[in-house]
């Protein structure tokens, strides 16, 4: 197979997954339904034909409006197709089989909790969970790193982070952490291993101090109190983690 496939493979399959969670970042915190009941407006809730399904260029042909009542398609269905559709590409690129597949998931679920995180500090255990068990079940295949690393990475990310906001809450009289923090660090360590954790946390750091920073420069004003996402940037730097290592072993080889 040429190896221009593997990229827009990822692209393509990207993109269709990207609906799909894009349908779940707006109706699970809703309550709604993402599985159950045709796709539909989320304005008049008229049901939606196969050429209004189209990833992506469904929203670019009907200039970001619903066919039916004109009502403004919320942007985060063509933002989360596009987020998905360059993860796939990158990962399927970097990694052509059973990994760059691997790496897709891993990166797709990264944005489903990232986006939810962002918008309503939340780190559902229904996403959490799953993902730590596909980042042990990667490891069974032989894809790296090896098992018993990422069962280590699972209670080191876990027990670190659970600590931590045992002693912040006993010290400060108050959460400092969420409680899906440690459980999504956790599962970060499934996909990449113990020795990973600190760059995570280190990545993490440093996205958060520069969106600090941004906020400072644009004169909005920066309290000690402000809450960041920090499920949301260890998942950001993880997904950066993650090609990087496996760019680096395809230069190796």
């Amino acid at each position: 197979m040429p190896w221009w496939l593997w990229p827009v493979s990822g692209a393509i399959l990207g993109s269709l997954v990207g609906s799909f969670f894009a349908a779940l970042i707006i109706r699970w915190p809703q309550r709604r339904s993402v599985i159950v009941g045709r796709s539909a407006c989320d304005a008049c809730g008229r049901l939606l034909g196969v050429r209004e399904l189209v990833p992506f260029f469904s929203y670019l042909i009907q200039r970001g409006r619903c066919r039916g009542c004109t009502a403004a398609i919320d942007p985060r269905h063509w933002l989360a197709e596009a987020a998905c559709a360059i993860v796939g590409a990158l990962a399927f690129g970097i990694a052509p089989g059973l990994a760059g597949l691997a790496g897709g998931l891993f990166g797709w679920m990264l944005i489903a909790l990232i986006a939810l995180d962002f918008e309503h500090y939340w780190l559902p255990d229904r996403l959490t969970l799953p993902l730590l068990i596909l980042g042990l079940s990667a490891g069974l295949t032989g894809i790296a790193p090896p098992l018993g690393d990422r069962l280590l990475g699972v209670a080191a990310g876990y027990l670190s982070l659970a600590a931590i906001a045992l002693a912040y809450k006993a010290l400060r009289k108050r959460d400092g952490l969420g409680g899906g923090d440690p459980k999504l660090l956790g599962a970060i360590g499934a996909w990449l291993g113990w020795q990973a954790l600190p760059l995570v946390l280190l990545g993490a750091s440093g996205i958060g101090l520069t969106f600090v920073l941004i906020q400072y420069v644009r004169g909005v004003r920066v309290q000690a109190t402000d809450r960041l996402p920090l499920g949301a940037l260890m998942a950001i730097a993880a997904f950066a983690i993650w090609i990087a290592a496996h760019a680096l072993a395809l230069n190796v080889n």
